[in-house]
């Protein structure tokens, strides 16, 4: 079984009766718990109009992670690259490269992060996402270029950075471009499994190699909840199915506590439509843990990693990441 990277990703979960400001010391706190257990990477998704959410200014949550922590590499999983000017951007992390030499990275994606009307709000135009998306991959390529010097439009800081661009997917579409740019490949199987066989496939089998990446590289994000026993871990785990249920029912209002009883919570079809989204989420305690992600990786063949935990209590979202490092580090010696 090949051996994997173990990385975390953070949404900045807003809680009931938590301030924001509550949400980014609990964030940073992972994030130094994180390096502490020797966690590979910390990345930061960018949303918009969710008040479960606090992460939208994604770049800006990035340098209090990247000032707050020493050594783990820190970066974006991702910004919405057309939410954005590729300059803006190239200048952003050109700028978070030079406060934080070799920590940080940059994975970009093509959804809007958020519903139709906020993504109009954002300036995007849907009519042309599918080929601005990899134009301003190759902008931002250009932009942290050495070559770019010569250029009339230049990304000061930004040029000359080695940022490393991270292609994240959750349908085939980004797995081909992954390919073809020859760039690292982070799938978004935590809410979107379906297309997740076919993704890999289709990667690996038509990966284009590049000078900074002769090999695919592949990164699945999974939702991981794990505690002492696993009566536990399920009952932390209605937090994250009450999460997905309000976002089937248009409700974005801070994350609840667990519940004893979720199926007082939800219908039949709901639990249904969750539960698919939910399908790549490994829940239990530490044997049980085990055995999930040997079955996983036995299938995948991943080179690392990410996961993301929507705990309600800070103490359990931190032991929870503490019990898949300590299974992943018994898995490999």
């Amino acid at each position: 079984m090949k051996k994997f990277e173990l990385s975390v990703l953070d949404l900045a979960p807003v809680k009931q009766n938590k301030t924001i400001h509550d949400t980014f010391n609990e964030s940073l706190e992972l994030a130094r718990f994180a390096e502490q257990l020797n966690y590979k990477r910390f990345w930061l998704a960018e949303h918009h109009n969710m008040a479960s959410i606090a992460s939208s200014a994604t770049s800006v949550l990035i340098g209090f992670i990247a000032n707050g922590t020493e050594k783990i590499r820190v970066g974006s999983g991702g910004v919405m690259l057309p939410n954005h000017s590729s300059l803006v951007i190239a200048e952003q992390f050109g700028t978070l490269e030079s406060l934080f030499p070799r920590r940080i990275d940059l994975g970009v994606g093509r959804a809007p992060g958020t519903d139709g009307l906020t993504a109009k709000a954002l300036g995007r135009n849907p009519m042309i996402i599918n080929e601005q998306f990899p134009r301003q991959i190759q902008e931002l390529q250009r932009y942290f270029s050495v070559e770019n010097a010569d250029s009339l439009v230049r990304a000061i800081p930004g040029e000359g950075c080695d940022i490393p661009i991270y292609v994240l997917g959750s349908s085939t579409d980004s797995a081909w471009l992954a390919a073809e740019m020859g760039l690292p490949y982070a799938f978004a199987g935590h809410f979107a499994p379906d297309m997740m066989v076919n993704a890999f496939h289709i990667y690996r089998e038509n990966y284009n190699p590049s000078d900074k990446f002769p090999q695919p590289y592949i990164i699945a994000c999974v939702n991981g909840i794990a505690a002492e026993t696993d009566e536990e871990a399920k009952k932390l785990a209605t937090t994250l199915y009450q999460a997905f249920l309000n976002i089937i029912r248009n409700d974005r209002k801070p994350y609840s506590p667990p519940v004893n009883d979720i199926d007082d919570v939800w219908n039949p079809m709901e639990k249904a439509h969750v539960m698919r989204m939910l399908h790549y989420s490994f829940i239990g305690d530490e044997e049980t843990i085990k055995t999930q992600l040997l079955n996983f990786q036995e299938a995948f063949q991943v080179d690392e990693l990410m996961i993301t935990a929507h705990i309600y209590e800070q103490e359990a979202r931190l032991k929870s990441y503490e019990i898949f490092k300590n299974v992943v580090d018994g898995m490999f010696g």
